[in-house]
């Protein structure tokens, strides 16, 4: 974080403090709260950066230089399996996150802490890897390190990734759900050769739910054709409409040049111009989004305070308008209780919102499950269960994850667009509500369900196939034998022909009726496993849009609440006016036009800590 960066937050945490102050000294516990929760955030500026790509492509070891220290495991031949999330501390720490198993929608991640040499034996392919002394977790969805780091002490938090592994693959469901968080995705892609069809159809969707994408290409010091590899990667975006810096690194120069404390070689590597770049368009714009958000938070505070003491004023200073001033903030207060209620229009249009939403996300889900489920029966038609069941059911579980997360990408953006119109219909912005409306990752959720319950399709072994030949052939025999007998003719030699031919036709029938039973058992286990990946993640998107309505719900009601108490604050002070003497009343006047003469300037101050105008400010944070 550069320093005009880090003067902006200090500032605006000036601010919220200085509005904190001013909160309580005019007893609104409520807008008290109101800014601890900014005061909150501008304490751990988090600015997520999510490093993906293919496997095998660098992402470990570009994290590593760009923290200036091994902290993510890099192996030759076992890839990263669970997401690490490296962030700044005064030691180094390891903790591993786990999701509990209940029945929260979003359940609140546990942390354990795990010795830092054990890192690599829960974040690689388990498979793959010899245990350590202890076993591993069950449930890990990631790991959490925390280091001594220059680049990271701001707020910077870099997120290692499984490879991608194709556009359909579960560890691309689990990238994109976690760029649908992020404030930057760094997607990483080896020197060896030019973008891929699969990394590109990749980038577009991770493009659709990032705005920042940084394309870097690792490892040119393997490859010396790598400035023509850059090239056509420039030009693969360009014509995908991809706006996306591209940029070449050397994760093992770094190394070395950290190593040996080589400056020039520190450049060579490309890692010192990737940093400036993730500070300049990365680490800014986050930082100036929170500090404009924290500064909105104070102008609606002043504004709130403002309030209860306008009427006040206008009473003192025209005492005959007193009552008039009364009757105006009862018809006020009237309003505001409409505002607060079930009929306002605020809230029908959020529980109807709601409701068209999960009657919309339900049926997305379900058109897109009937349609693998279609695509499905139609591959397994074609081909032998016994041969490409293992094929098939991989294939499946990657494409029911693929087709989830794009219905809660729906979901995720038909929730904001119900946001901005409840928002439009209480008359206040609503920035603040719509930056924590996100995706989680429904890939675990998929993963937990069973593939195929105990159906696992299989040929006839020789010895059956022996079996129902010479049964075939010894009834085929015997018919013929019978019949010759009957007719008086001797049958002889002849019945060895007639046995064989009768064993192989009956050998054929049944492979082929145990084929036909194999294929309605494979299209019935995946239509088993559809169905009950339907029903949990139906409930799963159901619980969600209930915790974004709840969220909702509770801002805007925070929001009334706020005005309702500044109504109330101001008729209780406009109906002391009337009791007070002449030189009471100047006085008073006095003491109110410094008080909201301080507020006012804390209010220009907010308005101006980004050099916007008031409008701009108020437009920014909405």
């Amino acid at each position: 974080m550069r320093k005009d960066e880090a003067r902006g937050l200090a500032r605006a945490a000036v601010l919220v403090d200085q509005g904190l102050r001013a909160a309580a000294a005019y007893n609104r516990p409520d807008l008290t709260e109101f800014l601890q929760r900014s005061r909150r955030k501008l304490a751990d500026p988090a600015v997520q950066v999510v490093v993906v790509g293919e496997f095998k492509q660098g992402k470990s070891a570009l994290v590593n230089a760009l923290v200036g220290t091994a902290v993510c495991p890099v192996d030759d031949d076992i890839a990263t399996a669970v997401p690490t999330y490296v962030r700044h501390g005064e030691r180094p720490v390891v903790a591993l996150l786990r999701s509990p198993r209940q029945p929260d929608p979003m359940p609140a991640v546990e942390r354990r802490p795990v010795p830092f040499d054990q890192l690599r034996w829960h974040v690689l392919e388990s498979e793959q890897v010899a245990e350590p002394s202890e076993p591993v977790t069950d449930g890990v969805v990631g790991a959490e390190v925390r280091v001594p780091c220059p680049l990271l002490e701001d707020g910077l938090m870099l997120v290692d990734t499984p490879g991608v592994g194709g556009i359909g693959s579960a560890h691309a469901t689990a990238s994109l759900a976690a760029a649908s968080l992020a404030d930057a995705l760094v997607f990483v892609t080896a020197a060896a050769q030019e973008l891929t069809q699969a990394e590109l159809d990749f980038l577009q969707q991770a493009r659709s739910l990032c705005d920042t994408v940084i394309c870097v290409l690792t490892k040119v010091d393997l490859y010396p054709s790598w400035r023509q590899i850059a090239a056509r990667t420039t030009e693969h975006l360009r014509r995908a409409e991809i706006d996306a810096p591209v940029l070449a690194v050397s994760s093992t120069l770094r190394a070395i040049a950290v190593a040996s404390g080589d400056s020039e070689l520190d450049v060579e590597s490309g890692v010192p111009e990737l940093i400036r770049v993730l500070q300049d368009t990365v680490g800014g714009d986050a930082t100036e989004r929170l500090a404009i958000t924290a500064a909105a938070d104070v102008v609606t505070v002043c504004d709130r305070i403002t309030d209860q003491f306008r009427a006040e004023r206008a009473a003192l200073v025209e005492p005959e308008q007193a009552q008039q001033i009364l009757a105006e903030l009862t018809a006020v207060r009237e309003r505001i209780q409409v505002l607060r209620s079930a009929v306002a229009k605020w809230n029908q249009t959020l529980n109807d919102g709601t409701a068209d939403l999960v009657s919309d996300i339900d049926h997305d889900l379900r058109r897109r499950i009937r349609a693998v489920v279609v695509e499905a029966e139609e591959a397994i038609q074609e081909s032998d269960p016994a041969d490409t069941w293992p094929a098939l059911r991989a294939w499946l579980r990657d494409r029911i994850a693929h087709e989830v997360l794009a219905d809660y990408a729906l979901l995720q953006r038909r929730a904001a667009e119900l946001s901005e119109l409840v928002g439009a219909h209480f008359r206040e912005a609503s920035g603040e509500i719509l930056d924590e409306i996100s995706i989680h990752d429904p890939a675990p959720l998929v993963d937990g369900q069973d593939m195929a319950g105990r159906f696992e399709p299989a040929k006839m072994k020789v010895s059956k196939q022996a079996v129902v030949a010479m049964r075939s052939a010894y009834g085929g025999a015997v018919m013929f034998v019978m019949l010759g007998m009957m007719a008086g003719v001797s049958i002889g030699p002849i019945g060895l022909g007639i046995a064989l031919v009768m064993g192989h036709r009956g050998l054929r029938e049944e492979k082929q009726r145990q084929l036909e039973l194999r294929q309605r058992e494979a299209g019935a286990a995946v239509r088993r496993y559809c169905d009950q990946v339907g029903f949990v993640m139906g409930k799963d998107s159901r619980d969600t849009l209930r915790l974004i309505q709840r969220q909702l719900r509770d801002h805007y009601t925070e929001l009334a609440e706020q005005l309702d108490r500044s109504n109330t604050e101001a008729l209780q002070r406009a109906g002391e006016v009337a009791g007070r003497t002449e030189a009471a009343r100047k006085q008073r006047l006095t003491d109110l036009d410094a008080e909201l003469g301080r507020i006012r300037q804390l209010r220009v101050r907010a308005c101006d800590i980004d050099g916007r105008s008031d409008a701009g400010l108020l437009m920014a944070r909405s």
